[in-house]
């Protein structure tokens, strides 16, 4: 369930969760664990907002010697909080749905100690109307691709539940879960639409079946 189909209700200045290897996309959901002082202060503060937005970001590298205001992807995705739960040990679960792409602007300063950023959504309004088909999109070709991709990675899967989803979740589920690297992640991210997304999804698979049988079974 998408909760915001108008541009003009999301707004420009986001908190911003900058997460290496963590992919979140649009009508697709994120669980989350939340532990650190600054991101439970940042989830109390967007819990009193009416859009409960987080804008899910990846560093470009996980060194420190970089400031984070010049160690981001230029582009991310934000999520509104849908499920929120506080455990005995004072930590947050939390479960993001997918709401649309941003392109980061800048980083700003904020009350909290979590960073803020200034945000561009028009190149992304596309991601407010749900895919739910793909033309040309080669099903059962893709998902026999899928079945040789999860046998060399040792990875399980309910294909019931895969073969019933309707093709934008099956992509972005699968992009979101497959164990890729951050740089494939934000390919995957920042593919213009879900068939685009679809065929570099193909292609990485294709890749490490072709390593498999290259090299031998992956590590």
């Amino acid at each position: 369930m998408r909760f915001i189909s108008d541009m003009k209700n999301l707004p420009d200045k986001i908190p911003i969760f900058p997460l290496t290897g963590v992919l979140l996309l649009p009508n697709a959901r994120l669980p989350l664990n939340i532990f650190e002082e600054k991101y439970l202060k940042m989830v109390e503060d967007v819990l009193a907002t009416e859009t409960r937005i987080i804008g899910m970001i990846q560093k470009i590298s996980d060194q420190n010697e970089r400031p984070l205001s010049s160690n981001l992807t230029k582009v991310g995705c934000a999520g509104r909080i849908i499920s929120f739960t506080e455990t005995e040990d004072s930590r947050y679960l939390i479960t993001l749905s997918g709401i649309c792409r941003f392109g980061l602007l800048k980083t700003t300063e904020s009350s909290g100690p979590y960073v803020t950023a200034k945000v561009n959504w028009s190149t992304y309004n596309g991601d407010l109307t749900p895919e739910r088909t793909t033309s040309n999109f080669k099903r059962d070709t893709f998902l026999n691709i899928l079945a040789k991709y999860l046998k060399i990675t040792n990875l399980q899967t309910d294909w019931e539940s895969l073969r019933k989803a309707e093709d934008e979740l099956l992509i972005n589920s699968l992009s979101m879960l497959c164990p890729f690297d951050q740089h494939e992640k934000q390919a995957l991210l920042e593919a213009k639409t879900i068939k685009d997304r679809a065929n570099v999804l193909q292609t990485l698979m294709e890749m490490t079946i072709k390593a498999e049988k290259s090299f031998g079974p992956l590590q």
